[in-house]
Formats: structure tokens, sequence, C-alpha cells
């Protein structure tokens, strides 16, 4: 090719343009809302059980938190199979623990390897926001919320999910007792106001939100173990 053809070259490639309106997502937010409420001695740990894709609702009872041991509950939001696929990650981890140490974890033993978990899966991570809730080795309620990929903090409350933008900051007044004066923020709520606070905020986001509803999971975490109770919410 001499100079004069190289001139007449094309000076750029042509490029195959493709359309992003149907690339593959590995991630779906079933929606749904979890939260847990830390006490002195106790924890109530609530979650609807909609499963919802956009508008269309997949499943009405898919519950979303979970009992790990005698003391421990696993509240979910996000991508439910993940959750799920998740939550039997850890009951096999905790059941080796069992077999080699002949004794149950701990929830802050949990907690810790919940987070050693999601990090180990931060490069395609699982797509849930956890609430670990339990008593810890002095009989405290304790909750432990992360993000997807690890990071973990202990708290006294936590509301994740879709309506989790309604539900913490009526936790934030009702339970932090934020921006009230001459309240104590420190001072914690007895089993029987966290309950009714829980019920409360579910019925609430319910009005709201479309993608929270049908069926309520509550577990209230003691010394005496787990109890488990159902409420009946919105099913539109």
């Amino acid at each position: 090719m001499d100079f004069a053809q190289l001139q007449q070259a094309p000076t750029s490639v042509p490029t195959e343009h493709h359309s992003h309106g149907n690339r593959w997502d590995p991630y779906v937010d079933n929606g749904g809302t979890s939260l847990a409420i830390a006490g002195d001695d106790f924890v109530v740990v609530a979650s609807d059980t909609r499963q919802s894709n956009g508008y269309s609702i997949n499943s009405r009872y898919s519950p979303k938190a979970f009992k790990l041991s005698n003391d421990c509950v696993l509240a979910t939001t996000g991508y439910h199979a993940d959750a799920l696929k998740l939550v039997e990650h850890i009951e096999q981890r905790a059941q080796l623990y069992f077999h080699k140490h002949d004794r149950a974890m701990s929830v802050s033993a949990m907690a810790q390897m919940l987070s050693g978990i999601l990090y180990s899966k931060r490069f395609f991570p699982y797509y849930v926001f956890p609430i670990l809730s339990g008593l810890d080795v002095n009989g405290k309620g304790a909750v432990f919320t992360y993000d997807p990929v690890g990071n973990m903090e202990r708290v006294n409350y936590q509301a994740y999910g879709s309506a989790s933008a309604l539900v913490q900051p009526f936790l934030d007044s009702q339970v932090g007792f934020k921006n009230q004066r001459n309240a104590d923020p420190n001072r914690l709520l007895e089993q029987p106001q966290a309950l009714k606070l829980a019920i409360d905020a579910f019925t609430g986001a319910t009005e709201r939100d479309i993608h929270t509803g049908d069926w309520l999971d509550l577990f209230i975490i003691d010394r005496d173990g787990i109890r488990q109770m159902k409420r009946e919410l919105k099913h539109d």
C-alpha cells in the first residue's frame, strides 16, 4: 500500500452497537422488609412474607427470617434465592462447628462467621442485607447488621428492605429516642413495648409500600429460647 492509498484508508474501525435493554442481571430485589429491636435481655425480630418482582407477587408466604439455633435468628431482605443459599451456608458451617467443639455457636461467633462468609463472596456477593439477632454471652440482646460484602455493626435496632425508608425513621424516634428533649437515648424498651412497636411499624409500612404485606413473622428471643408468632397484614 503506497502513501496515497494509506491516506484514503478509513480512520476509524466500525463497531457493533448492542442494546442494553435485554442485559442479563444476576440479581433481583424481591422486596419486603425486616427489622430487629434489642432490649436488655431479649430481641424482637419481625419480617413480612411477601415475595415480589416489580408489580408481580411471586408468593404471599415466603419467609425472610430464619431460626439458626435456639437463640439466634437471621432476618434478610434483597434477593430471596441468595438469602436461602446464605442460610444454607451458615447452617453447614454451624453444624461443622458443633461437631468440632461439641457446643453450639454463640451469637457473637456466628456474627463474625457471617461477616467472613459475606466478605469471601465480595467479588460476586450475595445480594442480601442480613440482620443477625440473639443473646450474647452475658444474656444481653444483640443485633448485628451487615452490608452485602460483610461490613458488620452491632446496634440496638435496625430495619432493612423496601419499606426501610418508612420504618427506620419510626424506629429512630420510638426506639432510639432521637431528637427528643429530655429523653435518654440509651434507654432500652421493655419486651411488650418493642413487640407493639414492631407490629405498628409493619401496619404502617403496608399502607405505603406495595412490596410489604400479607403476613408478619415475629420472633421473640429471650432466656427461654425463641418464640414465634404470626400476624396478618394487608393482602393488597
